[in-house]
């Protein structure tokens, strides 16, 4: 903890004093980001980093995987599901980005197994993109299968977005945009999801 509170202190004296100004204008009038970013919550990947992003710039969402669930509206707790209902209803968002990256622990999960530390949630919460694998290659480097299977993932949670008929209708009316991203942990390289294949960001 001494460590984060070194941090904080370094925020106070060095980050504050020019960002208090949007501080205190965020804290009169309300957030406004233009965008959702549903990430990984791999402590690797931290989309403000990844996109130069500032304070009320993005309304972030992070879980296993950067999984987004299909639309199921019941009694269960659906955190996921009420981020994209608010984002996207409330805060009218002009775009969502999944954002995937390498070397995923949730998607390696679901080609290898869950770890047996985990028993009680990740295996329910990965099941979500089961029908990712069906498309992936039985042979090939481990490494080769793991990219591929990213991608499918990133592929399956665009796929699901739209199956929430709030999102469906604004991207249809063109009030909302729906992108999918990959970024290299090792590379440092942005790549996004145009099609088939990841087109680097240049």
């Amino acid at each position: 903890m001494d460590h984060l509170i070194e941090g904080y202190r370094r925020f106070r004296a060095e980050t504050w004093p020019t960002e208090r100004a949007r501080y205190e204008r965020l804290a009169a009038q309300g957030q406004r980001p233009q965008t959702l970013v549903i990430a990984c919550s791999d402590s690797r990947v931290d989309p403000a980093t990844v996109f130069g992003a500032g304070p009320g710039e993005l309304f972030q969402v992070r879980n296993v995987a950067g999984l987004v669930p299909p639309y199921h509206p019941d009694a269960g707790y659906h955190g996921t599901s009420a981020a994209l209902e608010f984002a996207v209803r409330v805060l009218k968002v002009a775009r969502i980005v999944v954002l995937g990256h390498a070397q995923c622990a949730g998607v390696q999960a679901m080609v290898e197994g869950v770890p047996d530390e985990a028993p009680d949630f990740v295996a329910s919460w990965i099941a979500i993109a089961q029908s990712a694998l069906r498309h992936v290659p039985h042979s090939g480097e481990s490494k080769n299968i793991q990219g591929h299977c990213e991608i499918e993932v990133l592929r399956l949670s665009l796929a699901n977005l739209l199956t929430f008929p709030w999102i469906a209708e604004a991207a249809t009316a063109g009030r909302l945009r729906v992108e999918g991203f990959h970024f290299g942990v090792q590379s440092g390289v942005l790549a996004r999801l145009e099609g088939e294949r990841l087109v680097p960001v240049v």
